[in-house]
């Protein structure tokens, strides 16, 4: 089995930097692509970033010179350094990524979420 485990959330003030990070655990040969997501209360999930494995990333625009996203191969983990951050930026913030098993296709795989709150 795969096991995705989130961590990093919490509260911050305006201006602050936060780094979350996700762990993937179990047999995975490897991992093509992954990312992070967002939901603030009220509205729909939305793609906050993403990368492969070969380096390519892509930022939302509301986020752009603002967030990294990164990983360590080695550990399976991937991280997302937030620096200046705004209360537009409150939401439960997921993980996800397209990784094969061992034994197994690709398939996509999500965190349970981590809840980020900004505060003037």
């Amino acid at each position: 089995q795969v096991q995705v485990m989130e961590s990093g959330g919490g509260l911050v003030q305006a201006g602050g930097s936060l780094r979350l990070s996700c762990v993937y655990s179990g047999s995975i040969v490897s991992i093509s692509d992954m990312g992070w997501y967002r939901q603030a209360p009220g509205l729909q999930r939305e793609l906050v970033a993403s990368m492969t494995t070969r380096g390519s990333s892509y930022y939302a625009d509301f986020v752009k010179g603002r967030f990294t996203i990164s990983a360590d191969n080695a550990k399976n983990t991937q991280y997302l350094q937030m620096s200046s951050l705004e209360p537009e930026d409150t939401a439960v913030y997921y993980c996800h990524g397209n990784l094969a098993p061992r034994g197994y296709d690709y398939a996509d795989y999500w965190g349970r979420g981590t809840q980020v709150t900004v505060v003037a």
